[in-house]
């Protein structure tokens, strides 16, 4: 990882969970990382003081509401001025909400679907699209978006969840073939259950059915997911590009 000082990124969703343990994994690997959050200042100071101090600058913390396409392009514009460039984009931000079929109100519905795509793939979708001018002109980079088991899976009380996690895993195909000649890679990461605020009140629920599913027995932490991003953004993965990485301890085997 000698390679790393020096490098830049901006990851969304980091003020907490998977997002905060990539930002604090890359920090302390020599990267100048800029630390994307919404609403929880407080997730992303904490984020923040966590991160090892960088010779080259501070870690900048920059607020922003991902599923507002005009502030995602704020949001990319300003951590590559204040970055210097932009070497690697982390998609992390996210949320999960029940979405089923049997939802009788169609309003309410689509308004579950809509903000579900809006914050989990449109915002990749943005974010990568006006990062890559960035990109191009310093001769390459690397975007790695986090998506989910769930991608690959039928999921009947959250189908919105899935599909925009299936989008993340065929938008980083797509963008692996466009963006090859400009030496842009890009990455996708699919966690099973991870030990996060986020997921924690289904683990609670369902723990004995969920560690029945994962040979290695027991849930991935947040360390485990930043492992494998602190990995991609290394020269280690230069020749890897438009992959997933299932992050399951092995579920995938059992079900």
């Amino acid at each position: 990882m000698d390679e790393l000082p020096g490098r830049t990124a901006l990851i969304t969703g980091a003020s907490n969970g998977i997002g905060a343990a990539i930002a604090v994994r890359y920090a302390r690997h020599g990267m100048r990382v800029a630390v994307h959050y919404h609403s929880n200042e407080r997730g992303a100071r904490e984020t923040q003081s966590c991160m090892a101090t960088n010779p080259q600058g501070e870690h900048p913390l920059l607020r922003a509401d991902v599923a507002d396409p005009g502030q995602v392009r704020g949001l990319v514009q300003e951590a590559t001025l204040l970055l210097g460039r932009l070497d690697v984009l982390v998609n992390n931000a996210g949320i999960f909400e029940d979405t089923p079929f049997t939802t009788t109100d169609y309003a309410d519905w689509q308004a579950g679907w809509r903000r579900t795509l809006d914050i989990n793939l449109m915002s990749a979708v943005n974010a990568t699209y006006c990062a890559l001018p960035a990109m191009r002109a310093q001769g390459g980079g690397k975007v790695i978006n986090i998506a989910s088991r769930s991608a690959f899976r039928a999921e009947t009380n959250a189908p919105a969840y899935a599909v925009s996690k299936a989008g993340m895993v065929n938008l980083t195909r797509c963008l692996a073939r466009a963006e090859a000649v400009n030496d842009i890679l890009s990455y996708c990461i699919a966690p099973g259950w991870v030990e996060t605020a986020m997921a924690r009140e289904g683990m609670e629920q369902m723990a004995a059915d969920v560690l029945s599913q994962i040979p290695l027995g027991r849930i991935a932490s947040v360390e485990d997911v930043a492992g494998v991003a602190l990995f991609l953004a290394s020269d280690a993965a230069n020749y890897l590009t438009g992959i997933t990485i299932p992050v399951t301890g092995g579920s995938w085997m059992s079900t």
